[in-house]
């Protein structure tokens, strides 16, 4: 029940402030959140840090003072065996407020093992074996993040949907990209972690991809405008 009035709160957010009309009610009430002019690391694949990307990111520094360091490298995602691992990235990490996990599709994409949300936690030993899954990788990531900072404050920004294959945007295929988002925010709620599920919330759909994304997987700067808006609202109020 918290979830979903979360996600209701979520949306009434991103239509409360609207990013483009900048009104002084809606700075203020922005400039009242706990992160503004927070300093930011975000970890993920491409669609992190692609060019287009900024369009999002410029929104959290227009409107919350957020300074944002990216560690995302293209290709990457939270099992060890997918390119620059998120696990590498955050290996790299300093002290930063806040450390965001912004979940890619490569994962999904190159057919990683989901996992188990026990995977490389105090349940099994943190057993090493288990970052090649990406729930292991999650569990590192989170694990790391604490020792680099135990009073860091981690978001996660699950997986988008995709539009390579039916799996990457319908919920309902079975051992679709679902399967990897709802471990995402399943290994959040152990961890008592906020996280934006884009996966739902974003609204992309068989009907306006051709707005909002330049191929199957990546999104163009319309895309990611629409999305900078729900970021910010997240942002702004994550709880």
């Amino acid at each position: 029940m918290k979830k979903t009035l979360n996600s209701i709160l979520l949306l009434f957010l991103s239509f409360s402030f609207p990013i483009f009309s900048q009104s002084p009610q809606d700075m203020v009430a922005l400039r009242a959140s706990y992160n503004y002019g927070k300093s930011v690391a975000v970890f993920g694949g491409s669609v992190s840090v692609i060019p287009a990307s900024d369009t999002a990111k410029s929104l959290w520094e227009q409107q919350l003072g957020i300074t944002i360091t990216n560690y995302g490298v293209p290709g990457a995602g939270f099992s060890s065996l997918q390119g620059k691992s998120m696990q590498q990235q955050v290996d790299e990490a300093g002290v930063f407020d806040i450390y965001i996990l912004w979940a890619s599709t490569n994962d999904y994409t190159n057919k990683r093992a989901v996992g188990s949300y026990t995977d490389y936690t105090e349940f099994d030993n943190y057993d090493a074996e288990k970052l090649t899954t990406q729930a292991g990788g999650i569990n590192y990531c989170i694990k790391k993040i604490y020792e680099i900072n135990p009073k860091a404050v981690i978001y996660f920004f699950t997986s988008s949907k995709a539009f390579n294959d039916r799996g990457a945007y319908d919920p309902f295929v079975a051992d679709g990209m679902v399967e990897h988002v709802n471990l995402q925010k399943k290994i959040c709620e152990l961890h008592g972690i906020p996280y934006l599920d884009q996966f739902t919330l974003g609204g992309y759909n068989v009907y306006n991809k051709e707005l909002y994304y330049t191929d199957p997987i990546h999104m163009n700067e319309a895309g990611y405008q629409r999305l900078g808006e729900l970021q910010v609202a997240f942002l702004a109020f994550p709880d």
